[in-house]
């Protein structure tokens, strides 16, 4: 394979890279983060909401919210793509804040529990549009050399803030209450989110088509030029080894997520942990995955993606495995930080995998689909989890996700190939 164009390379007016590209990259970091919050103001009251105030005796009904916003987000993830494409990144990421201005109003409101589901119909809008456009126009910045650290920056972004956003909530929740409280942080977010977004960010779209230009002819033919959405579907989910093993994982990565989601603050509640507890429990895994994924991701453009995905796959295996074994709170604390170092070590990469992979000119779509895939999960796991907990109890479905999780690091290591250029 012809070696990659340089980290930043001019164009004209268009310049790659994450030096010449850091004002315009540091605000997306500061966007994602925003973000990943309105994510994170559900993360530990939703659960006991749906528990304590709405007294949802049944686990698949309690996850209903899940499911919806997973459905929701898997589906938005793939129009994304196709949308930015044809109108630019921009327009997608404002709208997708317009569409999360109502959410924490409904949770605020909800006199049932249909309200909480249609907010997360909403959420899963916003999350799929902003949050994907982020990824395409971080990738769009800074090229090919720096595409695992930038994805790096842009998860640990979101995911710190949606850890800092867990904790708070469950604070404010313990001192106040499960409502309206704690959702006035994703209020905020909302406002600034689209404020930045409409008023600071600048559109990247030439920067793909700066980087196809200059972008070389890969060995597979498949891979270069111009394809229709189907065959960009059908090689991401299917045909391409590497990329239909990457959505693998990511589907398998947010099942597991959804499981920590829905049913880690069930049972630590049956537990008699505090809401405090629990809201710290929620909020050290996505700390961790949200922290190392700016080593992670770094750390893939130096060693590759392939044995980077296995291994942290694997760990989180074992990780969800000691959060079905434990019984008490240090445990469980053990358990969600190797949890949260394994999703660390996969999350960045996977997207970078889907970057090296796909060809600028239809990248943007190819992240789409894997995104389809990847948070179509929170849906599968949470009527998994959900389906398995009310007929064999929540230990069981923590086990069998368990098992799924390390059968995914498994396939990754027999079926991907490496697809860093370096390597």
């Amino acid at each position: 394979m012809t070696a990659p164009a340089p980290a930043e390379a001019p164009t004209g007016e268009i310049r790659l890279g994450l030096r010449v590209n850091l004002a315009q990259f540091s605000l997306l970091v500061a966007v994602n983060a925003l973000v990943g919050g309105m994510l994170g103001q559900e993360r530990t009251v939703l659960p006991l909401l749906a528990d304590q105030t709405f007294h949802l005796s049944a686990y698949t009904a309690a996850l209903t919210y899940i499911v919806a916003f997973g459905a929701t987000k898997a589906v938005t993830n793939f129009f994304a793509g196709t949308l930015s494409d044809r109108y630019g990144r921009k327009p997608v990421l404002v709208a997708g804040w317009i569409v999360a201005l109502p959410v924490p109003l409904l949770l605020i409101w909800a006199p049932s529990w249909g309200w909480v589901v249609f907010a997360n119909v909403l959420l899963g809008v916003n999350q799929g549009l902003t949050w994907s456009t982020t990824v395409i126009m971080k990738i769009d910045l800074v090229g090919p050399a720096r595409r695992g650290l930038a994805m790096g920056f842009n998860e640990a972004a979101g995911y710190g803030a949606l850890a800092a956003t867990a904790m708070a909530t469950g604070a404010i929740a313990a001192h106040w209450g499960l409502r309206p409280e704690p959702f006035f942080l994703g209020i905020a977010y909302a406002a600034l989110g689209l404020s930045l977004s409409a008023l600071a960010v600048r559109e990247t779209r030439d920067h793909a088509r700066a980087e196809a230009a200059l972008h070389p002819v890969p060995a597979n033919p498949d891979h270069h030029g111009e394809l229709t959405t189907g065959q960009i579907a059908r090689t991401t989910s299917l045909t391409d080894k590497a990329l239909s093993s990457a959505s693998w994982a990511g589907m398998v990565n947010n099942l597991n997520d959804a499981l920590a989601w829905g049913i880690f603050p069930l049972l630590f509640a049956a537990h008699g942990l505090s809401i405090g507890r629990i809201g710290l429990l929620a909020a050290l895994y996505p700390a961790v995955w949200g922290i190392g994924q700016i080593l992670t991701g770094w750390w893939s453009d130096r060693i590759g993606r392939k044995h980077l995905i296995t291994a942290g796959m694997l760990l989180q295996g074992v990780a969800i495995a000691l959060v079905a074994a434990g019984t008490a709170f240090p445990v469980w604390a053990t358990a969600q930080v190797l949890l949260g170092a394994g999703t660390a070590m996969v999350y960045p990469t996977l997207l970078a995998v889907i970057g090296d992979v796909a060809h600028p000119a239809w990248r943007a779509r190819a992240v789409g689909v894997y995104r389809l895939w990847r948070d179509g999960g929170f849906a599968v796991g949470a009527l998994l989890a959900g389906t398995l907990a009310d007929a064999y109890g929540l230990t069981t479905a923590i086990w069998t996700v368990a098992v799924l999780t390390a059968a995914a690091g498994v396939v990754v290591a027999v079926r991907m190939y490496e697809t860093h250029p370096r390597t």
